[in-house]
């Protein structure tokens, strides 16, 4: 089955589930995932980061997050999000350190694409998977390790369009009054009019 596009107005839901085989994470880090989504036909990347969590006991690791985007953009811009993939980051993050919060900056445990072609050809377009985090070369599994991976699920879903137009409309009012943007209508901090092109209405988080 050949890959679909799809429509000019469209959400995305991407969830974070939970984790395992976390060999590679000290007890002593906290852990989040990062994506990276692709804004359209520029080369910018839109960041979105899960919570942190810590160190993962014998309960588990689990998020339970999700991230759902509401898009819209050109056929050329739809054309160019079916080649994209979202990347996925494993990261870890020490919870005390003596160099301040610069010993607190983030290393990456594991890395996993997605392409959004496997979620397009998908039956409904939607799949659940565990993404294998593939580690740095530097950092080294046991003999017997398994690497880590994160059970992630996609979902592109076609925009009520009656909807998507009220909630631009509270968008651009907003807008005016906090001039946090300067994309058209988006009312969000992190855009830019590069990133208008696809991911030009919302970016918004919520909890399972």
């Amino acid at each position: 089955m050949g890959a679909s596009t799809p429509p000019s107005s469209f959400s995305c839901e991407i969830r974070i589930a939970e984790a395992k085989n976390m060999d590679l994470v000290q007890p002593s880090d906290a852990v989040f995932v990062r994506l990276y989504l692709s804004a359209g036909n520029s080369n910018q990347k839109i960041q979105l980061n899960t919570r942190e969590l810590p160190s993962p006991s014998s309960s588990g690791l689990r998020w339970n997050e999700s991230f759902s985007l509401e898009c819209t953009g050109s056929e050329d811009s739809m054309k160019s999000l079916s080649q994209a993939s979202v990347v996925f980051e494993l990261r870890t993050r020490s919870r005390s350190s003596i160099l301040g919060p610069i010993g607190r900056r983030s290393k990456v445990v594991g890395r996993a694409e997605v392409p959004w072609k496997t979620v397009l050809e998908s039956p409904g377009m939607e799949v659940e998977t565990w993404a294998r985090m593939a580690p740095p070369s530097r950092r080294r599994l046991s003999e017997d390790g398994k690497p880590p991976s994160v059970r992630i699920a996609m979902r592109l879903r076609a925009a009520d369009m009656a909807d998507v137009d009220e909630r631009k409309r509270t968008r651009e009012a907003r807008l005016k009054k906090t001039e946090e943007c300067e994309c058209d209508g988006c009312g969000l901090g992190f855009c830019s009019r590069e990133d208008y092109d696809v991911f030009a209405l919302a970016a918004a988080f919520e909890a399972f």
